[in-house]
């Protein structure tokens, strides 16, 4: 979260753990990150936003309430809220985010897509007339943009993002192994051994899990190259959805990527050599910025700090109304 006049202001995970019996929240963020798959039954450690979406309305809008509680909000004090939101979701998943920010407080919700924001947020010059090209990886999403005089020229976004990456290793350790590993120790796996491209220096590790079979601990010895094999599905998706992006773009600014390079952006583009992944499959060079996980929301402060001259950056929210131009 980035407040006007004084930056970022909190920084964890979107998880709440909730008591399903009183419905009552006992964590948030990355206290609940380290109960998720730690919990007795009737405690429940979720993701109330997938896919880039709310899957849970209630639980969404509880979280929101409580992240604008813990910088200052009160009853009294009801602020305009920007979200950055992915390209792909739909009018009635905007109308929801509009909705939950509203009830949860704000006085005044509005919505920028994530890519623009990743841009402003990285310094690019999207306003001049030269290709500015973005990929953000989240958890849930990958989207790719191309932007020029302050618009967007070419998108292309899936509904595949880190997230799915973890998936894919739990159901590689499934299927080869017989071990089931939880959602924590498969991102554990992706950071240290997952990689997109193969690197110098690569070492194998163990990893311990619960075996299916026997319901026993067991240990394996895991490699970077059958982490590569498990993970990619998703890899191959949005490798494929930034091509696809490429393809669309003007002869004239196609030639402005080759000279700029494309610039990478998000929590999944920190994935070992996943800009060395892009620049082979693409023939483009892509380059990590210097900070992929907070340029979204760097670039949504920028936005908040000259709220009234970008009205015409944001979304529709779903319900037809949008930034003035």
């Amino acid at each position: 979260m980035y407040a006007r006049g004084e930056g970022i202001v909190l920084n964890e995970p979107s998880v709440i753990a909730l008591n399903s019996r009183s419905g009552e929240v006992l964590a948030m963020g990355h206290e609940a990150w380290q109960m998720i798959g730690r919990t007795p039954s009737y405690i429940v450690a979720v993701r109330p936003l997938r896919k880039g979406a709310i899957t849970d309305f209630e639980v969404t809008q509880r979280m929101i309430r409580l992240l604008l509680q813990r910088v200052g909000v009160s009853r009294l004090n009801r602020p305009r809220v920007v979200i950055c939101v992915p390209s792909a979701i739909t009018a009635v998943e905007r109308r929801a985010v509009t909705e939950a920010a509203r009830r949860a407080g704000a006085a005044d919700a509005r919505l920028i897509e994530q890519p623009v924001a990743a841009a402003i947020g990285a310094d690019l010059p999207i306003n001049e007339p030269i290709g500015n090209m973005v990929i953000d990886i989240g958890g849930g999403t990958t989207e790719s943009a191309l932007m020029s005089l302050g618009g967007v020229v070419a998108l292309e976004a899936v509904r595949v993002g880190s997230f799915d990456i973890d998936n894919a290793i739990q159901r590689y350790f499934r299927r080869e192994y017989g071990i089931a590993v939880g959602e924590r120790t498969a991102e554990e796996i992706k950071i240290v051994l997952g990689s997109a491209y193969p690197t110098n220096g690569e070492v194998s590790a163990e990893v311990r899990g619960r075996e299916l079979m026997s319901g026993l601990p067991k240990t394996v010895v895991l490699t970077p190259n059958e982490i590569r094999v498990a993970i990619e599905e998703p890899l191959a998706a949005m490798v494929d959805s930034v091509v696809s992006c490429l393809a669309q773009a003007p002869p004239e600014l196609a030639q402005d990527l080759i000279v700029q390079g494309v610039h990478l952006v998000g929590g999944g583009g920190m994935l070992k050599g996943m800009d060395l992944r892009l620049t082979a499959e693409s023939e483009v060079p892509v380059r990590r910025v210097d900070s992929p996980l907070e340029s979204v929301v760097l670039g949504a402060g920028k936005v908040i700090e000259h709220y009234e001259s970008v009205q015409a950056m944001f979304m529709d929210d779903g319900g037809g109304r949008r930034g003035r131009r």
